[in-house]
């Protein structure tokens, strides 16, 4: 018997691969003839740098680089060197959970260090890019970003504008005769879920405004500044599109993204799902093995175990999942490509409890065990 087994994080408790390699094990113990592939998964969000750069044979590598809030931080990303392609996290360099509470202020707040993220893998030879643009503190347009990557976005006195939101009030010019040379050799995936334009009842600083720190004031202040921005880069390159869904995400940074470097925006789970090939090893599985943490209605909504089940289903094979928890609304699972589904919580524990990690992987092997006990009952 064939089976792939394609996990996403146990948030807070296990990693993609170690969530796949407890399930293998566990399989192993009632089938040891079985032939179990274990791949990485993820949906673009937190975890992907892991999970893709663990599952690919990757390595990890630290840069120290402008935080939101213009102090140093420490982001992590990952290299595949076989085909030289960086997996990046923005959150890393311009993360909401790197601004305390009281500091947030999208008006502050830059790109900054995701640019200099990007120039640190370019000169490490990366020129193929899978970025994961969720969790930002920023409302800056993706100025920043391109700034560190050598546009030059000035202003009346053809000096760089300030970082932050606040710096788009003052854009003037924007050219590209400093831009770092080998940008135009590169290629973005960008990991993007959400459909938001740039500006408008639905663009950026409304929608998500708010839970970066911005006031209503400032909410329609950086919606003008941003339908600015956007007018003048449509003069330098007339093929932007602020209404394009997505260009919102990040706080604008899918603007910025799509209108001056050579990206394209999509789902986190498919950039995955391209990237590791899942498809080619669920072919000639007998079974596919998926979970998460959690399963509830959000796990339809471009979620990873759906995305592998969808997967799975257009070659015609079963699948069943394994999760933390699962809600009453998990049963939704069942009408789109999950055919049953376990949690694994064996006995009364608290929240944290069933979390830590050693606790977690007990109660996964323990769940896989006994549904594979089951399932080899009837073959």
């Amino acid at each position: 018997m064939k089976i792939v087994v394609a996990a996403d994080s146990f948030k807070g408790s296990l990693s993609s691969m170690e969530a796949g390699t407890v399930i293998k094990n566990a399989i192993e113990k009632v089938m040891p003839d079985a032939e179990v592939c274990v791949r990485p998964l993820a949906d673009g969000g937190e975890g992907t740098v892991e999970a893709l750069t663990s599952g690919m044979g990757g390595k990890l590598e630290k840069v120290t680089v402008t935080g939101p809030l213009e102090t140093p931080v420490e982001c992590i990303y990952g290299i595949l060197e076989n085909c030289k392609t960086a997996v990046i996290e923005m959150s890393g360099a311009a993360g909401i959970t790197l601004v305390p509470k009281q500091n947030r202020n999208p008006l502050n707040t830059t790109t900054y260090g995701v640019g200099e993220v990007i120039k640190d893998a370019i000169s490490k030879k990366c020129r193929h890019f899978i970025i994961g643009i969720g969790g930002s503190a920023t409302n800056d347009g993706g100025i920043g970003m391109l700034q560190a990557l050598g546009y030059d976005i000035l202003d009346k006195d053809e000096k760089q504008v300030p970082f932050g939101a606040k710096g788009l009030k003052e854009i003037k010019t924007i050219s590209d005769k400093s831009v770092l040379p080998a940008l135009r050799e590169c290629t973005f995936k960008i990991a993007c879920d959400v459909t938001n334009p740039l500006c408008g009842a639905q663009g950026c600083s409304t929608v998500f405004g708010p839970q970066k720190g911005a006031t209503p004031d400032m909410i329609a202040q950086m919606d003008r500044w941003l339908a600015r921005y956007a007018e003048l880069t449509v003069r330098k390159y007339p093929c932007a599109n602020a209404n394009h869904p997505g260009t919102g995400a990040a706080g604008g940074l899918g603007f910025a993204f799509l209108s001056y470097t050579n990206a394209v925006l999509t789902s986190g789970i498919q950039i995955v799902l391209e990237v590791t090939k899942l498809e080619d090893f669920i072919q000639s599985a007998d079974l596919v093995v998926t979970g998460e943490g959690r399963l509830d209605e959000q796990t339809l909504l471009g979620k990873a175990p759906i995305g592998v089940a969808k997967a799975a289903k257009k070659c015609g094979k079963k699948v069943i999942a394994f999760s933390g928890c699962a809600t009453a609304g998990a049963t939704a699972c069942n009408m789109h490509g999950i055919d049953a589904f376990f949690p694994i919580l064996r006995d009364v524990q608290t929240r944290s409890e069933a979390m830590k990690p050693e606790n977690a992987g007990k109660n996964l092997s323990a769940t896989v065990e006994q549904v594979f006990r089951l399932i080899e009952c009837f073959l």
